[in-house]
């Protein structure tokens, strides 16, 4: 029984880490990456579509992305949601591609990304306390019904501890890194 709780808690701290590491990603440092677009819908013939799904990419410079739809009837599309998009890159449309010139960081929005940053982290980390929380609820109530010893409760919630300190270490090495990247001028 303590095994599975302890097996599914550091699963899901797991997801948490990988959670995270989705949410740094998304927050632009200047270069450009795929991944700045992961959470981007297209309207392709009415109905929203993950941008991953229409197009592929390639990175011939660090601050430039060209993106190449499968369907160019989908490029007009595509020019339009990235246009509305909040990532604040100019699309320019040359009628087979879409070139994506990231703008350079001023040091006043550098700080508001490692903010924002540090806010992704904490919710990660929340999340993972939650787990550990909800795990240890779940072996103290098989220690008060009977089913398990206090010594065998006291050891499963000393793992518990020990795996909850791991990923969040691991969430705060993740924004140490996304922090450096983001102040790297």
């Amino acid at each position: 029984m303590i095994p599975e709780i302890l097996s599914e808690a550091k699963t899901k701290m797991a997801k948490a880490v990988d959670a995270a590491k989705e949410d740094f990603a998304a927050v632009r440092t200047g270069r450009a990456n795929p991944s700045l677009f992961s959470g981007l819908l297209v309207e392709y013939y009415g109905t929203p579509t993950p941008l991953q799904q229409l197009a592929s990419f390639q990175n011939p410079e660090a601050r430039t992305l060209l993106i190449t739809p499968y369907d160019r009837s989908a490029l007009n599309d595509i020019e339009k949601a990235l246009r509305n998009s909040d990532v604040g890159a100019n699309p320019a449309n040359d009628g087979n591609v879409i070139r994506v010139v990231m703008p350079e960081l001023t040091e006043e929005r550098r700080k508001e990304y490692v903010k924002i940053v540090g806010h992704k982290a904490e919710e990660a980390r929340v999340s993972v306390r939650n787990i550990r929380r909800h795990a240890k609820d779940q072996v103290e109530k098989l220690v008060k019904d009977g089913e398990i010893g206090e010594d065998e409760g006291k050891r499963a919630e000393k793992d518990l501890d020990g795996s909850t300190r791991k990923h969040i270490e691991q969430i705060d090495e993740l924004l140490k890194n996304k922090e450096a990247e983001l102040l790297q001028v």
